[in-house]
């Protein structure tokens, strides 16, 4: 194995292990916090984190004609899927948020085929389908007049991280390093939610310790830290898909803290349609992209 694949395994499951934590410490923070000033809070949180870090190290300022591209990049990655995520985890348990989340790689392999040419094996677009299968048993397990309106805003979540995904490769192209770009994403999707900061800021003096710690938790850590080792991954690796792949294993991960945490146990539906989804995603890993 090569160094940069070691930086890349090594990046990849510490940022899915911190993720993963992520879906229970949110629950645990919406005792207290709605989902939009709690995704202000969590921006406002990891992006002091981040710009500290970043006067330490001496990051550059970006420069202003890519401007755009991280206000698209901090509105996707930050703004638009915090609050998607933070709405969408209210109705779900953690396992099952994670799952859907994890439909994210396929996502964005689809994404890259039209905008990088890439190229899918049959096998690769049949394991499409049967993720897809697996999202529709998760929508339609309690009949088909009763969909989890929390699974459709969970999608958006994994939808709009598609497009940071993409984003993030391309101001990495482009010469930024893993700090700058999740430093500068973070502000600008902090700015973008600013505008329940009263409501967040109002929230967190009624909040208790455990509430707190949460939040704090969460934006140190899944915001802060679990992005910028992700956008480290990013830098090293050759194809965006040998980062994203990492996201299937968060579904176990975050199903063991969420019974730990909350004790929530998963339905059937969980079970068959998360069995559907992580299979399929696993055979697109290995056979899915035409070499």
């Amino acid at each position: 194995m090569t160094s940069n694949r070691k930086k890349v395994l090594a990046y990849g499951l510490l940022t899915v292990l911190i993720w993963a934590s992520a879906f229970p410490l949110t629950k645990i923070a919406q005792e207290q916090f709605a989902s939009y000033s709690l995704g202000f809070l969590r921006c406002g949180i990891a992006a002091v984190f981040l710009l500290l870090i970043g006067k330490i190290r001496h990051i550059r300022l970006p420069k202003k004609r890519d401007v755009p591209l991280f206000i698209l990049s901090g509105a996707l990655g930050f703004g638009i899927y915090l609050i998607a995520f933070n709405t969408g985890i209210q109705t779900l348990t953690s396992a099952t948020s994670s799952i859907v989340i994890a439909v994210t790689p396929i996502l964005t392999a689809i994404a890259a085929v039209r905008l990088y040419n890439e190229r899918l094996s049959p096998i690769g677009w049949a394991a499409i389908f049967s993720a897809f299968a697996g999202v529709l048993l998760l929508l339609l397990w309690d009949g088909i007049f009763s969909i989890n309106v929390g699974l459709l805003w969970t999608l958006g979540a994994a939808v709009s991280f598609c497009g940071y995904n993409l984003i993030n490769r391309k101001l990495s192209s482009m010469g930024y390093n893993a700090l700058e770009i999740v430093t500068y994403s973070m502000l600008c999707g902090a700015l973008l939610l600013g505008l329940w900061s009263v409501r967040g800021i109002n929230e967190l003096f009624a909040a208790n310790h455990k509430q707190i710690a949460a939040i704090v938790y969460l934006g140190a850590f899944p915001s802060a830290a679990a992005y910028f080792f992700w956008g480290e991954a990013m830098s090293y690796a050759e194809r965006i898909s040998e980062v994203t792949n990492f996201n299937f294993v968060t579904p176990l991960l975050s199903a063991v803290m969420g019974f730990l945490l909350l004790k929530e146990v998963p339905n059937a539906g969980t079970f068959i349609g998360g069995a559907a989804i992580i299979a399929s995603i696993i055979v697109f890993n290995k056979k899915g992209k035409v070499s």
